[in-house]
């Protein structure tokens, strides 16, 4: 049995949360699921199409707003002297690439980890939320080309 049930997501919150739950980038891209907040009431999500949840948004329940948190995951930190050259080499592979002055956090990945490190790239390992940059018009996801278990459509 759930506690709650979100049948609307929204990019922000408009009124003070009654309850959080925290996230992966994985996890945060769904339609209907059951999940547990952190006080450990469940939520079931039945939204009307698959969505992915941005840090900062909120499932909405009829008992109020629940807020969405980035979980910590592990990640690669890419630091290089031309960081610019780099995060248009990661593009370039649709990687889904979270991007900060000084470095660049991308889901582990030993093929692109040494092509950077190729192009004089350094990669270290951290444990921290990822929120990667969105579509190229500003929502949904930047899908990479890797066709197992989810595949899309290239005719955008």
């Amino acid at each position: 049995m759930t506690d709650l049930t979100a049948t609307a997501y929204h990019g922000h919150a408009h009124a003070t949360p009654v309850g959080t739950v925290r996230l992966d980038y994985e996890g945060r891209f769904l339609r209907r699921k059951v999940l547990s907040l952190t006080d450990g009431r469940a939520l079931l999500v039945d939204l009307p199409k698959t969505t992915s949840l941005d840090h900062g948004g909120v499932l909405v329940t009829s008992e109020g707003e629940i807020a969405i948190e980035a979980a910590p995951e592990p990640l690669l930190e890419i630091t290089a002297p031309d960081l610019t050259r780099i995060a248009w080499h990661v593009g370039n592979r649709h990687t889904p690439c979270q991007i900060e002055s000084g470095r660049l956090l991308i889901q582990p990945d030993h093929v692109i980890a040494d092509m950077l490190a190729r192009l004089g790239a350094t990669a270290r390992e951290v444990l921290e939320p990822f929120t990667p940059e969105g579509g190229a018009y500003g929502h949904g996801r930047t899908h990479s080309h890797d066709h197992g278990h989810s595949a899309h459509n290239h005719a955008h």
